[in-house]
């Protein structure tokens, strides 16, 4: 009777629905930290196209907690064009997104959340600033996609300053 019930155990693990659904999720949340950083690692690199992938068509951000005022929704080009508009100003920026979190998945929609660490440096000053990210994502047919992005900064260093100091830099960049 043993060997029976393990010959089962065994079947369920290799088949649809045992071992290949957990694959899946696997995969899925594999999927959504790496849409995660293309949108982090591709501002640094001004890899636009990556950012602007990482994205659905509509997206809503969420920069209250550093800059005040309300939640913007915006078409997802709008938004990269936003941030091609300042952060090519910085001699170098380095975002860090870590402790990647997924508290909810279904087959078409996630949460998720990461910590992070925002470096951007123009000659020797400095703005750095630290805090969390809460993700919304849906699944299209290429792939997760954020549709929303909440930040929430839990403190920085340096001069915040920089920021339009960048974006009258990268103008004379265009």
């Amino acid at each position: 009777m043993n060997s029976l019930v393990l010959a089962a155990a065994l079947a369920a693990a290799i088949t649809p629905g045992g071992a290949a659904m957990a694959m899946t999720d696997l995969e899925n949340r594999s999927a959504i930290v790496d849409t995660i950083t293309d949108i982090a690692a591709g501002a640094d690199r001004h890899d636009w196209a990556r950012v602007r992938g990482a994205f659905a068509n509509q997206v809503t951000v969420d920069y209250t907690s550093l800059w005040g005022g309300e939640p913007v929704t915006q078409g997802a080009d709008a938004l990269v064009e936003q941030w091609s508009s300042f952060l090519p100003g910085f001699d170098a920026t380095t975002h860090l997104v870590t402790n990647h979190s997924i508290t909810e998945m279904t087959a078409d929609s996630a949460v998720a959340e990461a910590d992070f660490q925002a470096l951007h440096r123009i000659g020797s000053e400095q703005w750095v600033l630290f805090g969390r990210y809460s993700y919304e994502l849906i699944y299209q047919p290429d792939g997760w996609k954020v549709r929303r992005m909440a930040m929430t900064g839990t403190h920085e260093t340096g001069d915040r300053g920089l920021v339009a100091v960048a974006g009258e830099r990268a103008k004379t960049l265009r």
